[in-house]
Protein backbone atom coordinates (compact mmCIF):
# COMPACT_ATOMS: atom_id res chain seq x y z
CA UNK A 1 0.00 0.00 0.00
CA UNK A 2 3.09 2.30 0.27
CA UNK A 3 1.28 4.07 3.10
CA UNK A 4 4.41 6.04 4.00
CA UNK A 5 4.52 7.68 0.54
CA UNK A 6 2.40 10.47 -0.94
CA UNK A 7 -1.24 9.91 -1.85
CA UNK A 8 -0.50 8.99 -5.48
CA UNK A 9 1.41 5.89 -4.35
CA UNK A 10 -1.16 4.75 -1.81
CA UNK A 11 -3.13 1.61 -2.54
CA UNK A 12 -5.22 -1.13 -1.00
CA UNK A 13 -4.01 -3.47 1.71
CA UNK A 14 -5.70 -6.87 1.94
CA UNK A 15 -5.87 -9.11 5.00
CA UNK A 16 -6.95 -12.71 5.33
CA UNK A 17 -9.86 -13.90 7.48
CA UNK A 18 -7.40 -14.56 10.32
CA UNK A 19 -6.35 -10.90 10.43
CA UNK A 20 -2.87 -11.51 9.03
CA UNK A 21 -1.38 -10.14 5.82
CA UNK A 22 -1.68 -12.31 2.73
CA UNK A 23 1.20 -14.51 1.62
CA UNK A 24 3.34 -13.70 -1.43
CA UNK A 25 1.60 -16.49 -3.34
CA UNK A 26 -1.86 -15.12 -2.57
CA UNK A 27 -0.89 -11.59 -3.58
CA UNK A 28 0.67 -12.79 -6.84
CA UNK A 29 -2.51 -14.74 -7.58
CA UNK A 30 -4.64 -11.62 -7.09
CA UNK A 31 -2.30 -9.57 -9.30
CA UNK A 32 -2.41 -12.22 -12.03
CA UNK A 33 -6.21 -12.22 -11.92
CA UNK A 34 -6.32 -8.43 -12.24
CA UNK A 35 -3.84 -8.46 -15.13
CA UNK A 36 -6.13 -10.81 -17.04
CA UNK A 37 -8.93 -8.28 -16.87
CA UNK A 38 -11.95 -7.99 -14.65
CA UNK A 39 -14.72 -8.15 -17.24
CA UNK A 40 -15.09 -11.90 -17.54
CA UNK A 41 -15.75 -14.61 -15.00
CA UNK A 42 -17.01 -12.26 -12.31
CA UNK A 43 -19.34 -13.58 -9.64
CA UNK A 44 -22.92 -12.47 -9.45
CA UNK A 45 -23.57 -9.91 -6.67
CA UNK A 46 -25.75 -12.37 -4.75
CA UNK A 47 -22.87 -14.86 -4.55
CA UNK A 48 -20.55 -12.38 -2.85
CA UNK A 49 -22.43 -12.09 0.42
CA UNK A 50 -23.10 -8.83 2.20
CA UNK A 51 -21.05 -5.84 3.24
CA UNK A 52 -21.45 -4.93 6.89
CA UNK A 53 -20.55 -1.45 8.06
CA UNK A 54 -19.16 -1.02 11.56
CA UNK A 55 -20.33 2.45 12.49
CA UNK A 56 -18.51 2.51 15.83
CA UNK A 57 -15.18 1.19 14.49
CA UNK A 58 -13.21 4.16 15.82
CA UNK A 59 -14.55 3.82 19.35
CA UNK A 60 -13.94 0.07 19.32
CA UNK A 61 -10.36 0.58 18.20
CA UNK A 62 -9.67 3.20 20.86
CA UNK A 63 -10.87 0.80 23.56
CA UNK A 64 -8.73 -2.04 22.16
CA UNK A 65 -5.65 0.18 22.11
CA UNK A 66 -6.23 1.45 25.65
CA UNK A 67 -6.58 -2.14 26.89
CA UNK A 68 -2.96 -2.85 25.83
CA UNK A 69 -1.65 -0.27 28.31
CA UNK A 70 -0.89 -1.57 31.84
CA UNK A 71 -3.91 -1.06 34.09
CA UNK A 72 -1.81 0.11 37.02
CA UNK A 73 -0.42 3.03 35.01
CA UNK A 74 -1.78 6.17 33.38
CA UNK A 75 -0.33 8.88 31.16
CA UNK A 76 -1.15 11.57 33.68
CA UNK A 77 1.62 14.15 33.88
CA UNK A 78 2.93 13.51 30.37
CA UNK A 79 2.69 16.07 27.59
CA UNK A 80 2.74 14.18 24.29
CA UNK A 81 3.01 15.44 20.72
CA UNK A 82 1.26 13.00 18.36
CA UNK A 83 1.73 13.50 14.60
CA UNK A 84 -0.84 11.45 12.67
CA UNK A 85 0.50 12.21 9.16
CA UNK A 86 -2.95 13.39 8.05
CA UNK A 87 -3.73 9.71 7.85
CA UNK A 88 -5.78 6.90 9.31
CA UNK A 89 -5.13 7.64 12.99
CA UNK A 90 -5.90 11.37 12.89
CA UNK A 91 -8.86 10.96 15.27
CA UNK A 92 -8.18 7.76 17.19
CA UNK A 93 -4.56 8.35 18.26
CA UNK A 94 -5.10 11.68 20.05
CA UNK A 95 -8.31 10.32 21.59
CA UNK A 96 -6.63 7.20 23.01
CA UNK A 97 -3.77 9.19 24.52
CA UNK A 98 -6.15 11.79 25.98
CA UNK A 99 -8.39 9.14 27.54
CA UNK A 100 -5.33 7.55 29.18
CA UNK A 101 -4.62 10.85 30.90
CA UNK A 102 -2.06 12.59 28.71
CA UNK A 103 -1.86 16.26 27.81
CA UNK A 104 -2.07 15.80 24.02
CA UNK A 105 -0.75 18.11 21.30
CA UNK A 106 -2.03 16.78 17.94
CA UNK A 107 -0.20 17.42 14.66
CA UNK A 108 -1.10 16.22 11.17
CA UNK A 109 -4.79 15.78 11.95
CA UNK A 110 -6.40 17.65 9.03
CA UNK A 111 -6.58 15.13 6.16
CA UNK A 112 -8.03 16.35 2.87
CA UNK A 113 -7.48 13.26 0.73
CA UNK A 114 -4.20 14.40 -0.81
CA UNK A 115 -2.04 15.67 2.07
CA UNK A 116 -1.24 12.30 3.66
CA UNK A 117 2.44 12.21 4.78
CA UNK A 118 2.91 15.72 3.36
CA UNK A 119 5.68 17.31 5.43
CA UNK A 120 4.44 15.40 8.46
CA UNK A 121 4.30 11.95 10.01
CA UNK A 122 7.04 9.39 10.54
CA UNK A 123 8.71 10.20 7.21
CA UNK A 124 9.09 13.85 8.23
CA UNK A 125 9.97 13.66 11.95
CA UNK A 126 11.18 17.26 11.94
CA UNK A 127 7.55 18.41 12.28
CA UNK A 128 7.11 16.30 15.42
CA UNK A 129 10.47 17.39 16.84
CA UNK A 130 9.67 21.06 16.25
CA UNK A 131 6.35 20.74 18.08
CA UNK A 132 8.01 18.93 20.99
CA UNK A 133 10.49 21.76 21.47
CA UNK A 134 7.85 24.45 20.96
CA UNK A 135 5.38 23.00 23.48
CA UNK A 136 8.06 21.57 25.81
CA UNK A 137 6.56 18.10 25.53
CA UNK A 138 7.96 15.00 27.21
CA UNK A 139 7.94 12.91 24.04
CA UNK A 140 6.93 13.06 20.39
CA UNK A 141 5.24 10.24 18.48
CA UNK A 142 4.87 10.32 14.69
CA UNK A 143 2.85 7.73 12.77
CA UNK A 144 2.79 7.07 9.04
CA UNK A 145 -0.28 7.19 6.82
CA UNK A 146 -1.87 3.92 7.92
CA UNK A 147 -0.35 4.14 11.42
CA UNK A 148 1.46 0.80 11.31
CA UNK A 149 4.85 2.39 11.88
CA UNK A 150 6.11 5.04 14.29
CA UNK A 151 8.98 7.38 14.89
CA UNK A 152 9.69 8.78 18.35
CA UNK A 153 11.69 11.74 19.58
CA UNK A 154 12.75 12.59 23.12
CA UNK A 155 11.94 15.76 25.06
CA UNK A 156 14.86 17.53 23.36
CA UNK A 157 13.56 16.76 19.88
CA UNK A 158 16.17 14.09 19.14
CA UNK A 159 14.75 11.32 16.94
CA UNK A 160 15.01 7.77 18.31
CA UNK A 161 15.94 4.95 15.95
CA UNK A 162 13.50 2.04 15.55
CA UNK A 163 16.15 -0.44 16.69
CA UNK A 164 16.53 1.47 19.95
CA UNK A 165 12.76 1.27 20.48
CA UNK A 166 12.86 -2.49 19.95
CA UNK A 167 15.73 -2.77 22.41
CA UNK A 168 13.84 -0.70 24.99
CA UNK A 169 10.70 -2.85 24.77
CA UNK A 170 12.68 -6.11 24.61
CA UNK A 171 14.65 -5.22 27.72
CA UNK A 172 11.54 -4.23 29.67
CA UNK A 173 9.65 -7.34 28.63
CA UNK A 174 12.62 -9.60 29.38
CA UNK A 175 12.94 -8.11 32.87
CA UNK A 176 9.20 -8.60 33.41
CA UNK A 177 9.32 -12.17 32.13
CA UNK A 178 6.87 -11.49 29.30
CA UNK A 179 9.24 -11.75 26.32
CA UNK A 180 8.64 -15.07 24.63
CA UNK A 181 10.92 -17.50 22.77
CA UNK A 182 14.13 -15.97 24.12
CA UNK A 183 14.59 -13.37 21.46
CA UNK A 184 13.39 -10.79 18.97
CA UNK A 185 12.73 -10.95 15.23
CA UNK A 186 14.07 -8.14 13.03
CA UNK A 187 15.16 -7.70 9.42
CA UNK A 188 18.58 -7.70 7.82
CA UNK A 189 18.51 -3.89 8.08
CA UNK A 190 18.61 -3.79 11.89
CA UNK A 191 21.86 -2.58 13.39
CA UNK A 192 24.56 -4.92 14.63
CA UNK A 193 24.40 -3.02 17.92
CA UNK A 194 20.90 -4.37 18.56
CA UNK A 195 22.16 -7.90 18.08
CA UNK A 196 24.99 -7.31 20.55
CA UNK A 197 22.62 -5.68 23.07
CA UNK A 198 20.28 -8.67 23.00
CA UNK A 199 23.16 -11.16 23.22
CA UNK A 200 24.40 -9.40 26.36
CA UNK A 201 20.99 -10.10 27.90
CA UNK A 202 21.06 -13.73 26.81
CA UNK A 203 18.59 -13.09 23.99
CA UNK A 204 18.86 -13.87 20.29
CA UNK A 205 18.15 -11.69 17.26
CA UNK A 206 16.54 -13.62 14.42
CA UNK A 207 16.79 -11.83 11.07
CA UNK A 208 14.44 -11.97 8.08
CA UNK A 209 14.17 -10.28 4.70
CA UNK A 210 12.93 -6.68 4.57
CA UNK A 211 9.20 -6.34 5.15
CA UNK A 212 7.01 -6.63 8.23
CA UNK A 213 5.21 -9.56 6.59
CA UNK A 214 8.38 -11.65 6.81
CA UNK A 215 8.94 -10.55 10.39
CA UNK A 216 5.43 -11.68 11.32
CA UNK A 217 5.90 -15.00 9.52
CA UNK A 218 9.07 -15.72 11.51
CA UNK A 219 7.36 -14.66 14.74
CA UNK A 220 4.50 -17.08 14.14
CA UNK A 221 6.87 -19.91 13.26
CA UNK A 222 9.05 -19.41 16.35
CA UNK A 223 6.50 -18.26 18.91
CA UNK A 224 8.03 -14.78 19.32
CA UNK A 225 5.91 -11.88 20.57
CA UNK A 226 8.20 -8.98 19.62
CA UNK A 227 9.56 -8.12 16.22
CA UNK A 228 10.00 -5.22 13.89
CA UNK A 229 12.00 -3.14 11.49
CA UNK A 230 14.52 -0.36 11.91
CA UNK A 231 12.07 1.88 10.06
CA UNK A 232 9.65 1.74 13.00
CA UNK A 233 7.35 -1.09 11.99
CA UNK A 234 6.93 -2.91 15.31
CA UNK A 235 4.82 -6.02 15.78
CA UNK A 236 3.65 -6.91 19.27
CA UNK A 237 1.80 -10.15 18.66
CA UNK A 238 0.31 -10.29 22.16
CA UNK A 239 -1.89 -7.40 21.05
CA UNK A 240 -2.15 -7.40 17.25
CA UNK A 241 -1.71 -9.51 14.11
CA UNK A 242 0.16 -6.74 12.33
CA UNK A 243 2.18 -3.62 13.03
CA UNK A 244 0.42 -0.91 15.04
CA UNK A 245 2.30 2.29 15.75
CA UNK A 246 -0.02 3.47 18.50
CA UNK A 247 0.10 0.19 20.42
CA UNK A 248 3.90 0.18 20.14
CA UNK A 249 4.03 3.77 21.36
CA UNK A 250 2.01 2.84 24.44
CA UNK A 251 4.58 0.20 25.36
CA UNK A 252 7.31 2.84 25.20
CA UNK A 253 5.19 5.19 27.31
CA UNK A 254 4.64 2.38 29.82
CA UNK A 255 8.43 1.99 30.22
CA UNK A 256 8.74 5.76 30.72
CA UNK A 257 6.03 5.88 33.36
CA UNK A 258 7.23 2.80 35.22
CA UNK A 259 10.87 3.90 35.25
CA UNK A 260 10.22 7.58 35.94
CA UNK A 261 13.01 8.44 33.51
CA UNK A 262 12.83 10.89 30.60
CA UNK A 263 12.93 9.56 27.05
CA UNK A 264 16.41 11.03 26.56
CA UNK A 265 17.70 8.60 29.21
CA UNK A 266 15.86 5.61 27.76
CA UNK A 267 16.53 6.21 24.07
CA UNK A 268 20.14 5.02 24.00
CA UNK A 269 19.90 1.34 24.90
CA UNK A 270 22.99 0.40 22.89
CA UNK A 271 25.84 1.97 20.93
CA UNK A 272 24.99 1.44 17.25
CA UNK A 273 27.63 0.14 14.91
CA UNK A 274 28.47 2.70 12.20
CA UNK A 275 26.03 2.11 9.36
CA UNK A 276 25.99 3.75 5.95
CA UNK A 277 22.94 3.71 3.66
CA UNK A 278 22.67 4.94 0.09
CA UNK A 279 19.84 4.69 -2.43
CA UNK A 280 20.57 4.65 -6.16
CA UNK A 281 17.66 5.34 -8.51
CA UNK A 282 17.53 3.53 -11.84
CA UNK A 283 15.33 3.94 -14.92
CA UNK A 284 14.93 0.30 -15.88
CA UNK A 285 16.58 -3.07 -16.23
CA UNK A 286 18.15 -5.13 -13.45
CA UNK A 287 21.35 -3.45 -12.24
CA UNK A 288 21.94 -6.09 -9.55
CA UNK A 289 22.45 -8.74 -12.23
CA UNK A 290 25.32 -6.77 -13.76
CA UNK A 291 28.69 -8.55 -13.45
CA UNK A 292 30.56 -5.41 -12.38
CA UNK A 293 28.02 -4.75 -9.63
CA UNK A 294 28.36 -8.32 -8.38
CA UNK A 295 32.15 -8.01 -8.44
CA UNK A 296 31.98 -4.76 -6.44
CA UNK A 297 29.79 -6.43 -3.82
CA UNK A 298 32.11 -9.44 -3.51
CA UNK A 299 35.17 -7.19 -3.21
CA UNK A 300 33.49 -5.14 -0.49
CA UNK A 301 32.46 -8.26 1.44
CA UNK A 302 36.04 -9.54 1.31
CA UNK A 303 37.40 -6.24 2.66
CA UNK A 304 34.90 -6.16 5.52
CA UNK A 305 35.28 -9.82 6.43
CA UNK A 306 33.59 -10.85 9.68
CA UNK A 307 33.73 -7.32 11.13
CA UNK A 308 30.43 -6.19 9.68
CA UNK A 309 27.72 -6.74 7.07
CA UNK A 310 26.85 -5.62 3.55
CA UNK A 311 23.35 -5.67 2.12
CA UNK A 312 22.40 -4.66 -1.42
CA UNK A 313 18.78 -5.05 -2.53
CA UNK A 314 16.12 -3.61 -4.80
CA UNK A 315 13.33 -1.61 -3.17
CA UNK A 316 9.96 -3.29 -3.17
CA UNK A 317 8.00 -0.08 -3.80
CA UNK A 318 10.29 2.27 -5.78
CA UNK A 319 12.88 1.99 -8.62
CA UNK A 320 15.77 2.12 -6.17
CA UNK A 321 18.74 -0.03 -5.28
CA UNK A 322 19.34 0.20 -1.54
CA UNK A 323 22.93 -0.24 -0.37
CA UNK A 324 23.80 -0.74 3.29
CA UNK A 325 27.06 -1.54 5.03
CA UNK A 326 27.89 -1.56 8.72
CA UNK A 327 30.89 -2.36 10.84
CA UNK A 328 33.11 -0.96 13.55
CA UNK A 329 35.35 0.92 11.06
CA UNK A 330 33.24 3.89 9.97
CA UNK A 331 35.60 5.05 7.22
CA UNK A 332 35.80 1.60 5.68
CA UNK A 333 32.02 1.22 5.76
CA UNK A 334 31.51 4.56 3.97
CA UNK A 335 34.15 3.71 1.38
CA UNK A 336 32.60 0.33 0.58
CA UNK A 337 29.13 1.83 0.10
CA UNK A 338 30.59 4.48 -2.21
CA UNK A 339 32.31 1.80 -4.32
CA UNK A 340 29.17 -0.32 -4.69
CA UNK A 341 27.01 2.74 -5.42
CA UNK A 342 29.41 3.77 -8.16
CA UNK A 343 29.15 0.36 -9.79
CA UNK A 344 25.34 0.42 -9.59
CA UNK A 345 25.18 3.93 -11.11
CA UNK A 346 27.38 2.82 -14.00
CA UNK A 347 25.23 -0.25 -14.59
CA UNK A 348 22.04 1.79 -14.40
CA UNK A 349 23.30 4.12 -17.10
Amino acid sequence: SASHNNFADNGIKLFGPDGYKLSDEQELGIEAFMDEGLQEGLAEPRALGRVRRIDDAQARYVEIVKATFPRDLSLSGLRIVIDCANGAAYKVAPTALYELGADVIPVGVTPDGTNINEECGSTHPEAMAKAVREYRADIGIALDGDADRLTICDEKGHVVDGDQIMALIAGAWADAGTLRAGGVVATVMSNLGLERFLAHKGLALHRTGVGDRYVMQKMREGGFNLGGEQSGHLILSDFSTTGDGLIAALQVLAVMQRSGQPMSRLSRQFEPAPQKLENVRFAGGKPLENDKVQDAIKTAEAKLGDKGRILVRASGTEPLIRIMAEGDDERLVASLVKDIAGAVKSAAG
